[in-house]
């Protein structure tokens, strides 16, 4: 960058350390900045030809190139920083997917263990959830390490898998219920997961005793409409035979009876009777279900970052998980228990600002999970096995 001429004459400025120069002629072909020993016409119009000519040549000053240089690096570096952002995490279902296995002849024994898990993230509306495919990945790690399934058994629906039919639309994840009981035979262990919206809406078959029903949100359910208890009931519950084994664990708001099975436990070592009050079936074949839910049937549930700093997850399925794993063969009772003793010591923990700012951003758990089962047992005796 040249020296510029002041309007009013009096002097000259370097361009590069912007020293104030005063020529002690007006006839002066170049002058000498002291401080940086730039040497620089004095005639205004040879510099704004020179430096018009460098511009158009393509040649920068060294403090224009400076400036090019970082506004570049700071480009590059955005633009690296959305491409990683916008990077497709990989897909988290065995190739084929369980769903192609089962339509085709298989090499191995048919697995006695079988898991369907959904997570939805609506990730296009506004109602979108940040924690659920964290989840989905907690439970699968849980069902593979410490309870020896498969991963070509554990089929797997979220926004993030590349093929269509595996993506939680109402369509796939009804499909998806079929196939996890789809010739369920007697020592099987099977388990449904969901983390997502639910929601509950009145009660016109007459079968709940408080009058409202509890649904799941498939990711297209603004325009596919939401999956009913009583669907998920008559698909994963009732076709149950004898020796068979369900577990549900339902990371959703309103989630409490979403099998509608008809034994709920209160945690006052007491079961109380869910039965339909119009006489209607909701048993099993003889099979066993229970479910696990992140809150009572009038709850909401938290999808929270208080327990990681770097990722969110549903309240209910980041603590089950951390207890499994550190308390391994509890019973459901003791299970149940400590769920609720860690959702209380989260909201009592930290200065009384902290619990304030928990509150007021909507961080405080105020979920009480829920058990329920098809047929009352034990609690403190029957361990949690999946």
């Amino acid at each position: 960058m040249d020296l510029k001429l002041f309007k009013d004459t009096r002097g000259y400025t370097c361009g590069r350390c912007r020293r104030r120069l005063y020529p002690k002629t007006k006839n002066v072909a170049g002058i000498q900045c002291p401080s940086c020993e730039r040497v620089t016409s004095s005639n205004p119009r040879q510099t704004n030809e020179r430096t018009s000519n460098n511009k158009l040549d393509g040649r920068f000053s060294s403090t224009e190139f400076y400036v090019v240089a970082k506004i570049k690096e700071k480009f590059l570096r955005r633009h690296h920083r959305e491409d990683s952002d916008t990077e497709k995490p990989k897909p988290l279902n065995w190739s084929p997917s369980p769903l192609e296995s089962s339509s085709t002849s298989l090499s191995y024994p048919r697995p006695r263990k079988r898991a369907l898990l959904i997570g939805v993230t609506y990730k296009k509306s506004k109602h979108k959830l940040t924690g659920t495919v964290n989840d989905v990945r907690n439970i699968r790690s849980l069902l593979i390490e410490s309870f020896c399934f498969h991963p070509q058994s554990i089929l797997i629906l979220t926004e993030d898998e590349t093929e269509p039919h595996l993506t939680p639309t109402k369509k796939n994840i009804e499909i998806s219920l079929k196939w996890l009981v789809q010739d369920c035979q007697y020592g099987d262990s099977l388990v449904f997961f969901f983390s997502g919206h639910g929601s509950r809406q009145r009660d016109f078959n007459f079968d709940e005793r408080d009058g409202f029903d509890e649904t799941i949100c498939p990711v297209d359910f603004l325009k596919e409409g939401i999956i009913l208890d009583n669907y998920i009931n008559s698909t994963i519950a009732q076709p149950l035979p004898p020796g068979v084994i369900l577990h549900a664990i339902v990371d959703s708001c309103y989630s409490g009876t979403i099998l509608d099975l008809v034994h709920v436990y209160n945690r006052e070592k007491q079961w109380e009777d869910n039965s339909p009050p119009n006489g209607t079936r909701k048993h099993t074949n003889g099979g066993f279900a229970i479910s696990i839910s992140a809150c009572e049937d009038n709850q909401m549930a938290a999808d929270t970052g208080v327990f990681t700093e770097k990722e969110r997850n549903g309240a209910l399925t980041y603590i089950l998980v951390e207890i499994v794993k550190k308390r391994p063969g509890a019973t459901y009772g003791d299970l149940l228990d400590m769920i609720h003793e860690t959702i209380d010591a989260v909201n009592n923990s930290g200065s009384l600002f902290s619990k304030i700012l928990r509150s007021k951003s909507h961080e405080k758990l105020l979920q009480k999970p829920q058990l329920s089962a098809s047929e009352p047992f034990d609690v403190m005796r029957k361990h949690f096995i999946l």
